[in-house]
């Protein structure tokens, strides 16, 4: 596994996206490996796996915590960074870490798709925020207040995260 592809999406208004970029993990498992592989990689680098399903299919993003979502069987198109962002491709084994306030939504997916989703320490109780604009002055609150994970869920604490997130907030590892 190589280095993951960096996706960034700019507050459009509506949904705040994010100046830490997205990172997408292409073959982060073997595409037969399955759920439980996934839960493991994210286990054993901090992120508590929370639930096995799919992605919604409206825009949403969530305020007070990052998201990791690991494709274990099927394939999709994912829509990042609200109606004007950029579809992206995911197949089994392909892992997508998503920043606080990063819309994302599925368009179209394969009858089989599905995904773990999992959660740095202390982030696990997630909101669903669609972008409606009561929303934001106190959602633009709490993704201020969240701090870098320590550790990358596919690689752990010297994972790509740590270092690309850092550098995008100006904070030292």
């Amino acid at each position: 596994m190589g280095e993951p592809e960096t996706l960034l999406f700019a507050d459009d208004g509506t949904f705040p996206n994010s100046r830490l970029p997205v990172l997408l993990y292409r073959a982060a498992v073997a595409a037969d490996a399955g759920a439980g592989a996934l839960e493991r990689l994210f286990k054993g680098n901090g992120w508590a796996p929370q639930w096995r399903d799919t992605v919604f299919t409206f825009h949403h993003y969530h305020s007070n915590t990052h998201e990791c979502l690991g494709v274990a069987v099927g394939h999709a198109t994912l829509r990042l960074g609200g109606p004007e962002g950029r579809e992206v491709r995911v197949e089994a084994g392909d892992v997508v870490v998503i920043p606080a306030g990063v819309a994302h939504q599925r368009v179209v997916a394969s009858a089989d798709f599905n995904v773990v989703g999992a959660y740095p320490p202390g982030e696990e109780d997630w909101d669903t925020l669609r972008g409606n604009p009561g929303d934001r002055p106190k959602a633009d609150q709490r993704i201020a207040k969240l701090p870098v994970p320590a550790m990358d869920p596919v690689g752990g604490k010297d994972g790509m995260l740590v270092r690309l997130w850092n550098g995008a907030t100006g904070r030292d590892r």
